[in-house]
């Protein structure tokens, strides 16, 4: 499986306000979208996201977002180590995701950008 990067997760209060502090701490400009009623914004390695607090506890409890090449592959090797994948694979409008916990108990999204 190849790993070819991770991103922070980050659950603001104001998305508005924070985006200009990353944008400037990263170089580069966030592309935003919204998933369940949650606004986020990518920039550099990290995701900022905000809505309602009932959404962000869930969001809260993955320990960041790995970028992998391919999401099958991670999905096989993942089980194959003993890790639960507790949902996915599924598609997204940017690739495919899924959700593992690792034997040690963390929680990780797993990301590729294939269609």
């Amino acid at each position: 499986m190849d790993i070819l990067g991770a991103t922070l997760r980050v659950c603001v209060d104001d998305l508005e306000a924070a985006v200009p502090f990353y944008e400037r701490l990263a170089g580069g400009t966030a592309l935003r979208f919204e998933r369940g009623g949650v606004q986020v914004a990518a920039v550099g390695c990290f995701l900022l996201m905000s809505g309602p607090e009932a959404e962000l506890e869930v969001l809260r409890k993955v320990a960041a977002t790995i970028a992998v090449k391919d999401v099958e592959e991670a999905n096989r090797v993942l089980t194959e180590l003993g890790a639960h994948v507790i949902a996915g694979p599924v598609s997204t409008p940017a690739g495919r995701n899924l959700i593992a916990m690792h034997p040690d108990g963390v929680v990780y999204e797993y990301v590729d950008r294939n269609p």
